[in-house]
């Protein structure tokens, strides 16, 4: 899903913070979220797509203005109450206020019809697709050429697993990209390497 949440590749926000020993969790709530989101995933309450595009489905300015365990315990809500295990009534009786959850999904899509296999060193293009629904693919690399280095082993298609369609198993390719490729005059010239899945893909003539 494009929106507010695919920042890779953007300028203007910063330097990003990074301290070696930090530990992942602020506050014990948040070793329960993160608990919380495996559990359900392990007992089939919802996939690991599924929960991706409940974040996204976040409304976008509480998403911008969240932490990163608030947006997990927002998607595992949504998806509780969409999947009927609770209510946002109960869940708010027991917040003592309002609940927000994500908006409503929508589309959502099976795999692409002429999809092929790739070569390590075949140059392919990731196609410039931008849908409705759920989708793995970041926004700085569409439209984009690059070179494929090795096949990934198969993997659920996101854009089918995120909205409960039926689609084949696809492998991943690492695609090789130019930083001057993906921003000209724009960055230092270097090499940046991408899990592109096969449906993205189109071969370059």
């Amino acid at each position: 899903m494009d929106g507010m949440h695919d920042l890779g590749g953007r300028q203007g926000f910063g330097k990003v913070g990074f301290a070696p020993k930090a530990s992942p969790f602020q506050a014990p709530w948040e070793q329960r979220a993160y608990a919380l989101r495996a559990m359900a995933i392990q007992l089939g309450i919802y996939n690991i797509d599924e929960y991706r595009h409940a974040v996204e489905r976040m409304d976008p300015r509480h998403a911008m203005s969240a932490s990163y365990y608030e947006k997990v315990i927002t998607a595992i809500a949504t998806l509780l109450v969409e999947k009927g295990v609770t209510t946002q009534a109960e869940l708010e009786e027991l917040a003592g206020g309002g609940f927000a959850l994500s908006h409503r999904g929508t589309g959502g899509r099976t795999n692409a019809a002429d999809r092929k296999s790739f070569q390590r060193g075949e140059r392919v293009r990731v196609r410039d697709d931008f849908v409705p629904g759920h989708i793995r693919v970041p926004g700085y690399i569409r439209g984009k050429t690059g070179i494929v280095m090795y096949e990934g082993p198969l993997t659920p298609f996101p854009d089918a697993h995120a909205h409960g369609l039926e689609a084949a198993d696809e492998p991943t390719y690492d695609v090789q990209f130019r930083s001057e490729d993906l921003w000209p005059g724009g960055a230092e010239q270097a090499v940046i390497h991408v899990a592109v899945f096969q449906s993205y893909l189109e071969a370059v003539a």
